[in-house]
Formats: C-alpha cells, sequence, structure tokens
C-alpha cells in the first residue's frame, strides 16, 4: 500500500508567477515604447534606460540597506522604470529622471514594504512629484520628427490639451502624431498593448472600458469633443497601464467599475474646471488612496454572514 503525502493548502498552485506577469505588461508596453522613440527620436531610448537602470538601481540598493531580500528579478522595477518614462517629455533631463525613480522604488515603494504594498502608483505618483518641483521642464512638449531637422522645435505650453482646435486630425492623434510625454501620444499602441494584456488575462477589462467611456460621456455632457478628449493627454495610457495596477486597484468586479467611473469623473472635472496640466495622474492617485473603502462597501459578503456590533461601528 503506497504512502499518502500529506501538506499544507493550498495543493494546486498557478503557474503565474510575479516575474511572468510582468513580463506580459513589459512586452505589452513594446509597441508604445517602439512608437516614441520613432516619433520622438534617440533620445527616447536614453530616457527609457536611465529610468529603467535608475529604477533598478534604486531597488537593488534600497532593498540590500533595508536588509530584504532582492527583487529585481520579478522585473516590477524594470515596468516601473518604463512607465516613469513615458509619463516624461522626451526634452527632461536625466538627472530629473533619476529624481523621479528615486520617489518611484524607494519613497512610494519600498518604504511601505515593497511591491503589493504600496498603496499608490509609484510612477504617476514620481510624475507628480516632478511636475510639481519641475512645472516648466515637465511641461515642455516637443515637436513629433524634430529630431529629424537640424535644430529641435518645443512647445511649451500647460498641456497638449490646450491645442485643440475645430481641424483637429484624428488620425495624427492616433498614430500619436502630436506632442506630450512618451508613453502617451500613440494611441493604437497604447491599445495594442491593452488588448495583449487583457487577452492574456492579466487585467480586467472592467476597469480600460469604464474608464474611458465616462471620460467620453462625461466630456460629452460638457460639451467637449469626446474623441478629443479620449486621445489626448494620458486617459489611454493611464486606463490600460496605471489604474489597472494590482497593488494600487480593487479586487472585485464592482469595485473596479466604482474605481474606474471615479478615475473618469475626476479626470474630467479637473481638465476642465481646474489650473492642473493634466487630470490623469491626480485622478488615479485620488482614487488609488480611496480604494480600502471601495473594497470595502462593496466586497460580496458571504451568503448568510451577520456583521457583529462591533463590525458594523468600524
Amino acid at each position: 500500500m503506497s504512502k499518502l503525502s500529506v501538506s499544507p493548502s493550498p495543493h494546486f498552485k498557478s503557474g503565474i508567477t510575479t516575474q511572468k506577469i510582468m513580463l506580459d505588461v513589459i512586452l505589452a508596453l513594446m509597441p508604445a515604447v517602439i512608437a516614441s522613440c520613432l516619433i520622438f527620436g534617440p533620445r527616447a531610448l536614453i530616457i527609457y534606460a536611465v529610468s529603467c537602470g535608475s529604477c533598478v538601481l534604486c531597488e537593488y540598493f534600497s532593498r540590500r540597506i533595508m536588509k530584504r531580500t532582492s527583487t529585481i528579478s520579478d522585473l516590477s522595477a524594470i515596468v516601473t522604470g518604463v512607465l516613469l518614462a513615458m509619463n516624461l517629455p522626451v526634452s527632461i533631463n536625466p538627472l530629473i529622471v533619476v529624481f523621479g525613480s528615486v520617489v518611484a522604488i524607494i519613497v512610494v515603494k519600498q518604504m511601505f514594504g515593497g511591491i503589493g504594498q504600496n498603496f499608490v502608483n509609484p510612477a504617476l505618483t514620481a510624475r507628480i512629484i516632478l511636475l510639481s518641483s519641475f512645472p516648466s521642464k515637465m511641461t515642455t512638449w516637443t515637436e513629433p520628427f524634430a529630431y529629424l531637422n537640424d535644430n529641435i522645435d518645443s512647445v511649451s505650453s500647460a498641456t497638449p490639451l490646450a491645442m485643440a482646435d475645430a481641424n483637429t486630425d484624428y488620425f495624427k492623434m492616433l498614430m500619436g502624431i502630436r506632442g506630450g510625454c512618451l508613453g502617451e501620444t500613440c494611441a493604437v499602441a497604447l491599445l495594442l498593448g491593452g488588448i495583449y494584456l487583457i487577452a492574456r488575462k492579466v487585467i480586467s477589462p472592467i476597469i480600460p472600458i469604464t474608464y474611458i467611456s465616462t471620460v467620453s460621456i462625461f466630456s460629452l455632457i460638457l460639451g467637449q469633443d469626446p474623441i478629443y478628449q479620449i486621445l489626448s493627454g494620458g486617459v489611454m495610457l493611464g486606463a490600460f497601464f496605471m489604474a489597472t495596477d494590482y497593488s494600487t486597484s480593487p479586487i472585485n468586479p464592482l469595485g473596479k467599475f466604482v474605481f474606474a467611473l471615479g478615475c473618469g469623473i475626476i479626470t474630467v472635472v479637473i481638465r476642465q474646471f481646474g489650473s492642473l496640466p493634466e487630470g490623469v495622474s491626480f485622478a488615479i492617485i485620488l482614487m488609488n488612496i480611496l480604494v480600502p473603502h471601495i473594497e470595502n462597501l462593496t466586497m460580496t459578503k458571504p451568503f448568510g454572514f451577520v456583521r457583529t456590533k462591533k463590525e458594523a461601528s468600524k
């Protein structure tokens, strides 16, 4: 008679690992990375390299100083580096990129315990800090394909959203031929990456669909061009790659819907009535902070569950 092997649960383990998920995200980001390098030139590669390299180094040394095991092999630092670079203009000083990496990895991520324990998105938080610290450098947009000319033509404005007019070329906006941060311009590339993540079941379609739909409908209600509002700024980047972050978004479907709905509404309100250059980063960060409350309000209760007086008072 053969002996049975006794072991603690779970007895069936999923083959999905953090490294595999992060690799899928990196692959999904590649179309937008390639598009940004073609649109803004070789300097874009420098920004990506500096951002990824400094993020990895920050994670490695901070983990050693904190006497924690190294986590650079899970590729999450590289994902943060790529996303941070995508939220920066191509003309940004590389030293500012390094400062943003320190904020994203050490302050936002590692000081709260590492991956999965940060309560706000590291890349977006770093962008907000940089925007507050270096407003002029963070809002200087380089014209597409300017690197092909002898002189670099930069357009300094509050945001590409301010350039809307009646002759808007939607095709150019789809292909990313406009000013903006590295990763937010080419909507087609971002859409391809988002579809890949959904097909691979890395992310749920609830957040991106709800976010984009809310921005579209709410913009239309306020008399704005919904197509322009979706294709300009960072809506596509935020909907597929920022708002869907596992650590900072709700788990259950209803919570995801409420979270994305709030992101969409706040984005449009900031764009319409605020003096900030863009609403996406601030909207997602604000909703990140509310995620624990959204989870408590939308979590499905087990059948027959009765709350005690102590639980009800919390």
